[in-house]
């Protein structure tokens, strides 16, 4: 198992490379970046040469490392005409772009190997503090929310195996085929509208993870005004992802009941519920329990970031689809090379979890 471990561990630098790479590329065609941006703010509000180059107040001083851009030569820009080619020339060198791209990409990726990601285009701070601030929010949400999801789906899923074809498994299916039909945003949008003062009532709050001034306040004060802030937030989430997992289980389950050896030990007169828990769960359970870091990192990574964006919450999804759409280069691809790196070593994870969930399972021996 080691070996594999090892193996894996290097591949994850070359398929790293190539996820920056191609994203880098493509950014290259992408129109409106920060320099373009910066151009257009000049025309349309008339601004002047020292808030450029820094003169009096310098807004525009970083020069960072790791970008990727859609801009060429200062001629290239449709919206520089008019402009004075130095000004042109003056906002791209204060962004970085006056560099060739490959020399930006693998200075990017060289900054990348010490975690260090430059600064913020817009915010002028450090990108790595950016990221550091915004995490907390973002692990909260995808933890309370993959561990309720399996609170929830596990026992329902298990139930419907062994009552399949009852009332209970009709009438929860019609639960779960709803968790299927409808997306996670969508129910954080109806419950923004009936339960955080959208159309009905005003019970928990539409923002942040704490009440103003709760700083001060006493730890199980403190903890309740958390949960009550995070109640929404993950409720969306686990509606819209427990049907899978339900369903999952419980399919594991009803193909192992099916199973020679579960016969066997009924022959032998084992009770349903040593049946089930004592032969039955470990090797159903194996699928579902190994998948717990891949659920997460989907969670984290994908479903949370509409529903941040709903509750208004600061967290790393939020910062990322807001660094996209300003052409935060620094910030979107420090944001890429996190969420990629954590979901390839999650992978891993996953995998080694197999092992210790059932270790007739050998990664060694696979061919």
């Amino acid at each position: 198992m080691a070996a594999y471990l090892l193996r894996r561990l290097i591949l994850v630098v070359p398929t790293l490379f190539g996820i920056i790479l191609i994203n880098f590329a493509v950014v290259q065609f992408a129109p409106g970046g920060p320099v373009e941006q910066m151009i257009a703010e000049i025309r349309g509000q008339g601004q002047t040469l020292g808030r450029i180059t820094g003169e009096g107040g310098g807004e525009v001083r970083q020069t960072p490392r790791q970008q990727g851009s859609s801009e060429g030569p200062s001629g290239s820009y449709r919206g520089a005409r008019g402009l004075d080619p130095a000004v042109v020339a003056e906002i791209e060198r204060a962004f970085g772009f006056d560099k060739p791209a490959h020399v930006r990409f693998f200075e990017m990726m060289r900054g990348y190997l010490s975690f260090d990601f430059g600064r913020s285009l817009f915010q002028d701070r450090p990108v790595v503090d950016l990221i550091l601030q915004k995490m907390p929010v973002s692990i909260s949400l995808g933890l309370w929310s993959t561990l309720i999801i399996y609170l929830v789906s596990i026992p329902l899923g298990i139930r419907k195996a062994v009552r399949d074809g009852s009332r209970f498994d009709v009438a929860t299916s019609g639960v779960v085929l709803v968790g299927y039909a409808i997306p996670g945003f969508l129910f954080a949008i109806l419950l923004v509208v009936f339960f955080a003062g959208g159309s009905f009532w005003q019970i928990f709050p539409l923002r942040g993870l704490a009440s103003a001034g709760s700083g001060g306040w006493p730890f199980w004060e403190r903890a309740a005004d958390y949960a009550w802030h995070m109640a929404l937030p993950t409720l969306a989430l686990v509606i819209g992802g427990f049907a899978g997992l339900t369903m999952l289980t419980k399919n594991s389950f009803m193909d192992e009941i099916g199973k020679q050896y579960v016969v066997t030990a009924r022959a032998k007169g084992a009770g349903e519920t040593r049946v089930l828990y004592g032969h039955v769960f470990r090797n159903a359970m194996l699928l579902i329990i190994a998948g717990f870091p891949s659920a997460f990192i989907g969670i984290l990574f994908t479903g949370a970031l509409l529903v941040e964006i709903v509750f208004s919450l600061d967290g790393l999804g939020l910062l990322g689809f807001e660094s996209a759409i300003r052409r935060d280069y620094p910030v979107m691809f420090a944001t890429l090379y996190i969420f990629t790196l954590l979901g390839l070593v999650m992978q891993i994870v996953g995998d080694f979890t197999y092992t210790l969930v059932d270790p007739r399972i050998d990664f060694e021996g696979r061919r």
